[in-house]
């Protein structure tokens, strides 16, 4: 792991999507990172040694999913899927599938396996199965600000981890989609080895791009200050919203963060410190993971 000194920033932005703004000023004690995203590897370590079964490899219950056909309430996760050619960027649907039998063990459904990315960032993973990894490993899960603070790197203020540019000089410095989404990729086209791209300031690898992170605060449609609903946890500010499902659902949505191998200019220009994303709990999907932190 990493120590991370704490400090005070801006976090945030204006400048791109709403569920980021305001800009807000936190404060984080100093805490410690995982210096790279939880590998397949890891992960076969804490299920050999629990015997634990991931969300996406349990039956669904039927009270969960009302409306759903009981033939679909199967064990599986979401699995991207890319397209032949151009598509209607406005449905999610297009290149996301939802696979029968795809977990972290086979993440893309039967027949497939995880021997040759043993150092590959683990996938398929719901909020649970990280955060009872974490206790396993006897830490826990990171705050949405204490990952922006880190993902910044010491950078204070700039679009990208690295500066302004997301390409600086052509090259990019994080796992994403390069080229024209969801068919025609020039970059990985999925996950990549952990520390395959430069660490950050702090010495931290694919704190952006790579996969989803997740954290534990629930998410709100908007940043919540600190004079609007504050929950003390030590300077570890964790906004805790009452209505942390959307409409009409029971299942509560957690903010994940630091984009993923799909962020793509031209569709999902979140593979920045201050981008942040909703998820529901009980989903694993092809581009979400975590990583954990620690009390300094």
């Amino acid at each position: 792991m990493v120590l991370i000194e704490g400090g005070t920033f801006a976090m945030g932005s204006a400048e791109f999507y709403p569920d980021e703004q305001p800009v807000v000023e936190r404060e984080v004690a100093s805490f410690l990172i995982d210096r790279y995203q939880v590998t397949n590897e890891d992960y076969a370590r804490f299920v050999a040694d629990t015997g634990y079964v991931t969300v996406a490899e349990r039956p669904m219950a039927a009270a969960d999913y009302p409306g759903v056909a009981p033939e679909d309430l199967v064990p599986g996760a979401m699995v991207f899927t890319p397209t032949a050619g151009p598509v209607d960027l406005g449905d999610w649907r297009n290149w996301w599938r939802w696979q029968p039998g795809a977990s972290w063990r086979a993440p893309f459904g039967p027949g497939s396996a995880i021997d040759d990315r043993l150092h590959h960032p683990v996938v398929h993973i719901a909020f649970e199965d990280a955060q009872t990894y974490a206790a396993w490993a006897d830490k826990r899960l990171p705050t949405e600000a204490e990952h922006e603070f880190a993902s910044r790197g010491g950078v204070a203020g700039a679009r990208f981890a690295w500066g302004e540019e997301p390409y600086p000089g052509g090259v990019p410095q994080a796992n994403s989609w390069l080229g024209r989404f969801p068919y025609d990729n020039h970059g990985v086209g999925g996950t990549a080895a952990v520390g395959s791209y430069p660490a950050n300031g702090f010495g931290v690898y694919d704190l952006i791009g790579n996969v989803w992170e997740w954290t534990t605060d629930y998410y709100t449609p908007r940043h919540v200050r600190l004079s609007d609903n504050p929950v003390d946890a030590g300077k570890r500010q964790n906004l805790l919203a009452t209505a942390s499902a959307h409409e009409g659902e029971t299942i509560p949505r957690r903010v994940l963060k630091g984009g993923s191998f799909l962020c793509s200019p031209e569709y999902c220009l979140r593979f920045r410190p201050a981008a942040r994303s909703p998820q529901a709990e009980d989903t694993g999907m092809s581009h979400i993971g975590f990583r954990c932190a620690a009390d300094a």
